[in-house]
């Protein structure tokens, strides 16, 4: 199902300017970057007669999945399987065939066991498939060996979501997370020559039969490697400290004018970017993929009796979200321990959603227990609404209680999700009156903006307020306060 937006920033200019005049959104212009057609390079001609030019179509990478089944139902491993082959095709490849093999544990070798290697080969072989796609993180011993006994391409489940972030990342700090995660994932998995070159010693190590070429210090190719990757990775924790800074700096002036913030987050592909989009009109891309958004949005919004508050679009979880990500990415993820209020969105549409609960609240709760403070105060959403069946709706309302139905594509739902956000935003804690002088204009835009204006009247000497402030706000209004003290 494609999800897509629907906020309006005006209603009027909505209908009164014709459809083609109206600028695209910012994730409009990104999707339509991604699907547009790219030219590749050594594949054109110099022939003036075009038609002589041959016609190439570029083939997809064709892939078989292999999964070990070792714990849970087998409805619970073939999903997994059926979400391994989104994230393939995803990452841009063709899926021939998955299979799942059951085992107490996998095996330490080759992960399914020397038997059903020989399964595999045989079944790649008959399909043509040129990578093979294994259901959970491969040690390199394991996979050393299947490559050498299957003979293609072997990646695990970890380089597969690490190749989707890099092909999604768009900001300097998504990009240097991304590639921060793929060196730390890869230093343990550098490889030497391989078998085709034997590793030679120098000098009289070497032996007499050493031969021209092969006398020296011997492989150094590794170490170098090695070293190489460990200076880049210290280059991008540096890098990405100093942006995590002015990160905090801006998130410290939002604490500092005591704006509430709200962070979603939810299951990658439940709709937080639709929802975002449905809430504030942001206009962010949207794409029915796994990981289409990975960069965080913020945007400025506002509750029905004018309270300010942030809505950031965080970047999606998934099951056994590589321990790499999380570690890259802690800065971003951090976001949302810090808000004061999580929206949780959950695919009503999946098989599964509460083990998309399950996998989010772990994720959460591994940076919170690092950070040894607890997470803030959550609220569900049920997104999707639209396209799953009354008997799972209804089921989610009693596994799930105090949560909200809503689609994001229909707007249903929006209207009540928008009225429970605002009653769970933290008000202001100080009632004040104050009769403020027309000369002091400033204090009454403030407390429009940063409070929550109960009673206002305009008299001769100034504008009479009763409002609920912040400490900051209610201590400049305090030269102002009449009887009504504070409460």
């Amino acid at each position: 199902m494609t999800e897509q937006t629907h906020a309006d920033h005006n209603d009027t200019d909505y209908y009164d300017t014709d459809f083609h005049d109206v600028d695209p959104s910012t994730g409009e212009l990104e999707l339509e970057d991604r699907a547009s057609l790219r030219r590749v390079a050594g594949l054109s001609t110099e022939l003036a007669d075009v038609t002589e030019v041959e016609y190439r179509q570029l083939r997809l990478e064709r892939v078989v999945l292999v999964g070990v089944w070792t714990e849970g139902t087998a409805e619970q491993s073939e999903a997994s399987l059926a979400e391994l082959a989104r994230l393939a095709e995803t990452a841009g490849s063709e899926v021939l065939e998955g299979l799942v093999q059951r085992r107490t544990r996998p095996d330490p070798a080759t992960y399914i066991g020397s038997g059903k290697v020989r399964e595999l080969r045989d079944i790649v072989g008959s399909t043509g498939a040129d990578t093979v796609i294994c259901d959970g993180e491969l040690s390199p011993g394991q996979l050393r060996q299947l490559e050498e006994k299957v003979k293609v391409k072997v990646i695990d489940r970890t380089a597969l979501i690490l190749d989707i972030f890099a092909q999604h990342a768009r900001s300097k700090e998504g990009k240097a997370q991304v590639e921060l995660a793929q060196l730390q994932y890869l230093i343990p998995r550098l490889r030497g020559w391989g078998t085709s070159l034997s590793r030679q010693a120098g000098g009289r190590a070497g032996g007499a039969n050493g031969g021209v070429g092969l006398r020296g210090p011997g492989e150094t190719k590794l170490e170098t490697d090695r070293r190489r990757i460990s200076k880049r990775v210290a280059k991008l924790r540096r890098e990405i400290a100093a942006m995590d800074t002015i990160r905090v700096t801006k998130r410290g002036r939002r604490v500092a004018n005591e704006v509430p913030s709200v962070a979603i987050v939810g299951y990658t592909n439940a709709g937080k970017s639709s929802l975002l989009n449905a809430l504030t009109g942001a206009g962010v891309l949207v794409e029915d993929a796994l990981f289409a958004t990975l960069d965080p949005t913020t945007r400025r919004s506002q509750t029905a009796d004018g309270r300010t508050f942030t809505l950031t679009d965080t970047v999606g979880f998934v099951r056994h979200l590589p321990h790499q990500l999380v570690d890259a990415f802690r800065s971003t993820l951090e976001e949302a321990a810090d808000a004061d209020l999580l929206l949780h969105v959950v695919d009503g549409s999946d098989p599964a959603p509460e083990e998309q609960v399950s996998a989010v609240r772990e994720v959460l709760g591994e940076i919170t227990r690092q950070r040894k403070e607890p997470l803030p105060p959550e609220m569900l959403v049920i997104n999707k609404a639209d396209a799953a069946d009354e008997v799972t709706l209804a089921r989610l309302r009693h596994a799930l209680p105090g949560s909200v139905q809503v689609s994001a594509r229909t707007g249903a739902g929006i209207a009540e999700l928008a009225g429970e956000l605002a009653d769970r935003l933290p008000r202001p804690q100080v009632v004040i009156d104050a009769l403020v002088p027309y000369t002091r204009g400033e204090l009454v835009a403030r407390a429009h903006a940063d409070g929550e204006v109960l009673e206002e009247e305009h008299v001769q000497d100034g504008t009479r307020l009763r409002v609920r402030v912040h400490p900051d706000l209610a201590a400049a209004l305090h030269q102002f306060e009449t009887n009504g003290s504070r409460v």
